[in-house]
């Protein structure tokens, strides 16, 4: 018998297929954003458009409820160079869906799309549910979910869908990105120089490579620091009057971005301008219901490393989706059949569970 979560789990893994099929690079998600409200459409459930954000809320909506939001992104990275497939043709060979933003996102999103929907006209939930497909996350634009929240009704904890193994990343690092001048005295080569800003980089970059934070978490580990960027000179027979540095920070949940700028700004050996303080740390008490309901299925806690829209919520949430976060933006990406089947099944019982009890 075809049961509604089978056919659910069909209807997802076509629209997958469809998503991979439209280019949606950062900031051109126009294609993705359509087929995205015609799910909605098929299924009856009254949605909107922001830009290229969609959202929807469940049938019975209350005020006086609190409220979960479920999210993922339908923007991609571009393919690198080392494809050997059509990023752009979604291919199912072996179990694996090939396609760029196969695995990151679009799992993730189709997935939490089919269990909003199976919960949709659900009576009597503890929780209202807000869904919804957002732009511009790989580029952290002003047009992405940052954009949407201020719509929104007040949102009290939400699910973010990223590949994480349908493991509870429950904390998720921070980031500050840094622009670093070391100075020196410009003048020509062939004269002595006893400030030269390429050489007084060497000072500096071992004093960044040597730095710790000394604040370490439970779950994140400790903050690193990178230099990720290098730059100076024009000239053979030149020495530049400054060199460029870029310092790439991810930050534990110890630390507020505003704190790791204070703290570097007073001790690094160079002049460090933060390009923004605002993609801060996200956690959630691994006590809470929603953590709660996963580990009573087997699923395991972690931190994660990497960056996703849970840094524009101001409330608790928890990273969590099908697929493998090391495959993102690899050549040839692709997510299993049956990570996409187990994904749609966990969300349901996790929900199921978190929403009625």
């Amino acid at each position: 018998m075809r049961t509604r979560q089978n056919m659910l789990i069909e209807k997802a893994i076509e629209l997958l297929q469809k998503l991979i099929a439209a280019p949606s690079f950062s900031s051109e998600e126009e294609l993705t954003a359509q087929l995205i409200e015609k799910w909605f459409l098929e299924f009856n459930i009254p949605y909107k458009r922001v830009k290229n954000n969609v959202y929807a809320l469940n049938k019975h909506f209350d005020k006086e409820k609190p409220t979960l939001l479920l999210n993922s992104h339908h923007d991609t990275v571009k393919p690198n160079s080392a494809y050997t497939k059509d990023p752009f043709k979604p291919h199912i060979s072996d179990g694996k869906l090939f396609g760029l933003g196969s695995n990151d996102a679009g799992g993730c999103l189709v997935s939490l799309i089919a269990a909003f929907t199976y919960f949709y006209e659900g009576k009597n939930l503890n929780h209202n549910l807000i869904i919804a497909a957002t732009a511009e996350e790989e580029s952290s634009g002003p047009n992405g979910l940052n954009s949407l929240l201020p719509i929104l009704p007040r949102i009290d904890v939400a699910i973010v869908g990223e590949p994480t193994l349908m493991n509870l990343a429950i904390a998720e690092k921070g980031l500050v990105i840094f622009d670093a001048i070391v100075t020196g005295t410009p003048s020509h080569a062939a004269h002595p120089n006893s400030n030269n800003a390429i050489y007084n980089t060497i000072g500096v970059l071992e004093w960044f490579k040597n730095y710790t934070f000394p604040k370490k978490s439970e779950v994140l580990g400790e903050v690193k620091l990178t230099v990720t960027q290098i730059n100076g000179g024009s000239q053979h027979n030149v020495v530049p009057a400054s060199v460029q540095l870029v310092i790439d920070v991810r930050v534990n949940d110890r630390y507020h971005n505003k704190e790791i700028a204070e703290i570097l700004s007073s001790q690094a050996p160079c002049e460090l301008t933060p390009r923004s303080l605002r993609l801060n740390s996200s956690s959630i008490d691994k006590d809470h219901p929603l953590v709660q309901s996963g580990i009573a299925l087997g699923r395991t806690t972690y931190g994660s490393p990497t960056l996703s829209d849970q840094a524009a919520l101001s409330c608790p949430s928890l990273k969590l989706g099908p697929g493998d976060s090391t495959r993102s933006h690899t050549a040839n990406e692709y997510i299993y059949i049956e990570e996409i089947e187990e994904g749609i099944d966990l969300y349901i019982k996790i929900l199921d569970t978190f929403l009625k009890n």
